[in-house]
């Protein structure tokens, strides 16, 4: 199960189906829209906001989704574009010449090597050699469960050695991109759809949208507030990771209310094989080179969607006193940790935007 089901399902909306627009009276001459389509980032995608007229909502979600399924193609690990030179581009000429490439490449792979330092190195877009390993194990599991095997220790810590982000060299002039050992790759998974959201976020903003949400498979981003003359803030819903994720807002730990932020959620329940009756989550410590086993699930909110990305996995990866440590040095970045036992911790100003927790609401 992946992170936009969960998220996705979860959203405390009316959500229309089918890649088709529809409205509901609002307040003030707005009226609230939904949009959705799939391709881009391998997931379904949803715009949700007010706006004047469908004529203007629909400018919204087509540029939107155009966007993002450029972003799409050029933050790819698995495919070949004609004329896109994209992150498998530069994993497929690894050690043997620098690859041209798009700013927004350029741009994705700095934020990453600078929230990889600012984090400790606990989330590294080089760990590719070892992420594919686990891919290719993890996709054999969900095909023959009963084959359903762990990668030895031996064959991880090889793929290991070609990870050094380091090595990872990018010319902003020229604005080319090359790893400079053979073997290496990147994997951005853990970034990729975030930042690309952010990107379309404010390119949106840009054009004088002020009110809408874009789910990109449960990267929740939203700007603005509710048009509707009743609420002031948007309520996103926190998936129970032991609830049902087909049943929407059935199974919601909590409510969070917010403006202007991002909600991302890492967790072991979201994308797993299973060995010997044991779940076998894709979320790679990449210190022990295995599953992090601290929490169910971590989420994040913050401003950025690149940001609540990058972090909701770091802090998923960290133990409890390292994993808050880290969240509270961070300016604007709050957490919410579903421990193994079911309990949960929250930083103090995460309680405040909850509804059950801290008794938040989105009047």
């Amino acid at each position: 199960m992946r992170r936009w089901l969960v998220l996705f399902l979860s959203v405390l909306l009316i959500i229309t189906t089918g890649c088709s627009f529809g409205g509901e009276s609002g307040n003030g001459g707005y009226s609230k829209y939904s949009y959705e389509f799939t391709g881009a980032f391998d997931t379904v995608i949803q715009f949700m906001g007010y706006a004047q007229s469908e004529e203007e909502f629909e400018s919204l979600a087509k540029k939107g989704q155009a966007r993002l399924e450029e972003l799409h193609k050029l933050f790819d690990i698995y495919h070949d574009y004609d004329g896109i030179n994209n992150i498998k581009t530069i994993n497929d000429n690894a050690g043997i010449k620098p690859v041209q490439v798009k700013q927004e490449i350029i741009d994705l792979i700095q934020f990453s090597k600078e929230w990889y330092n600012k984090t400790g190195g606990v989330v590294n877009i080089a760990l590719g050699p070892v992420l594919s390993i686990w891919h290719i194990y993890r996709e054999e599991g969900k095909n023959n469960p009963e084959k359903a095997r762990i990668p030895d220790i031996s064959l991880l810590k090889e793929a290991a050695e070609k990870t050094d982000i380091n090595k990872v060299e990018v010319d902003t002039e020229n604005k080319t991109v090359f790893l400079k050992e053979k073997g290496m790759s990147l994997d951005v998974g853990a970034v990729a759809k975030g930042f690309a959201t952010e990107i379309v976020v404010k390119e949106l903003m840009e054009e004088g949208f002020t009110s809408f949400i874009v789910s990109s498979g449960g990267n929740i981003r939203t700007v603005g507030a509710p048009r509707d003359g009743v609420r002031s803030k948007w309520s996103i819903g926190i998936q129970d990771p032991d609830g049902n994720v087909l049943v929407p807002n059935g199974d919601n730990l909590d409510t969070v209310y917010v403006n202007d932020a991002s909600i991302v959620t890492s967790g072991d329940y979201q994308r797993y094989y299973v060995v010997d009756g044991q779940r076998v989550h894709h979320l790679i410590d990449p210190g022990t080179l295995m599953p992090a086993n601290h929490y169910r699930a971590v989420t994040i909110v913050t401003l950025d969607s690149g940001v609540a990305d990058f972090m909701s996995t770091a802090a998923f990866l960290l133990p409890y006193e390292k994993s808050r440590a880290l969240i509270e040095s961070l300016d604007g970045v709050e957490a919410l940790w579903i421990m193994p036992d079911g309990s949960i911790n929250a930083t103090e100003n995460m309680k405040k935007i909850l509804k059950n927790l801290g008794g938040a609401s989105n009047k």
